[in-house]
């Protein structure tokens, strides 16, 4: 192991020599990527929830070619199964990520939502337990909001109010997992399942432009014409919120960050306001 492979965390070392057998690597040494592996033309990641990784690689596996996006494809190891020694493998896809291209990213999103639709949801996600779930569960009404969280949720709890919308299937990060490649169609990658409408997931990439992405409003008046489009926003506010808050604690807060979310609360409770 190299003296750059020593200094990464364990969680982002690279596979081991059995993983790499085991999905039939024969290329040079991995390349980090930055959450994941590459080698060769395989894309290699340690799991991180094992039901769900098995879940999105069989459903990723089956899913018929769309000319709105593509998807990598899994790649079994040498047993059969999708994940092998704790990794998960997947084809490389071409591409590289625009987040300055949000419109087109909501739409080939809109296409994989909808090729997903017919899917039962998986009863893994009732146990599924980690920050990201949490600020999801609060942000629809599932757990109690904290007492604090930086100070910005108590104008997005101050509009909440139930809403009817049918759930599925979803991606819930969008702007950097979606990859743009001259003459092919969007790719979508490192899908985080959530089952939740899809307003609300491409609310959560509108909030993400506008908090992180130089977006301006009028992003999120191009698709107001969603479903509760305002309650969606705040919602997908809250759950960006609560999971910061989850994952880092109230000293995990920069002023930065603060307010960078101070705009977009601004939009969501304006929208929530004026109702349907």
């Amino acid at each position: 192991m190299s003296a750059a492979h020593r200094a990464l965390p364990a969680e982002d070392r690279p596979p081991p020599a059995g993983v790499l057998d085991a999905y039939g690597v024969t290329a040079a040494e991995p390349v980090w990527m930055g959450g994941a592996w590459r080698a060769g033309n395989l894309v290699l990641k340690r799991v991180g929830f094992l039901p769900e990784a098995r879940w999105r690689a069989g459903v990723l596996a089956a899913l018929p070619p769309s000319p709105a996006f593509r998807v990598p494809r899994p790649v079994a190891g040498a047993d059969g199964a999708w994940v092998t020694r704790g990794w998960e493998a997947y084809r490389l896809v071409p591409g590289e990520p625009d987040v300055r291209r949000q419109d087109e990213v909501l739409r080939a999103a809109a296409a994989f939502h909808e090729a997903v639709a017919h899917l039962p949801r998986p009863a893994f996600l009732d146990v599924r337990d980690d920050p990201w779930s949490r600020g999801d569960r609060v942000a629809w009404e599932e757990l109690p909001a904290p007492s604090d969280a930086a100070g910005l949720l108590e104008p997005l709890l101050r509009v909440r109010r139930p809403v009817e919308l049918p759930s599925q299937a979803v991606h819930g990060d969008l702007p950097g997992n979606v990859l743009f490649a001259a003459g092919l169609p969007p790719a979508i990658i490192d899908w985080p399942l959530y089952w939740r409408p899809p307003s609300w997931a491409a609310a959560v990439a509108v909030a993400d432009a506008l908090c992180w992405y130089g977006a301006s409003p009028a992003l999120a008046a191009r698709w107001a014409h969603l479903p509760e489009w305002g309650q969606m926003l705040v919602r997908a506010l809250i759950y960006r919120i609560v999971t910061h808050d989850t994952a880092h604690g109230p000293a995990g807060w920069t002023s930065d960050q603060v307010t960078a979310y101070r705009p977009a609360i601004e939009v969501a409770t304006a929208y929530a306001e004026e109702g349907p």
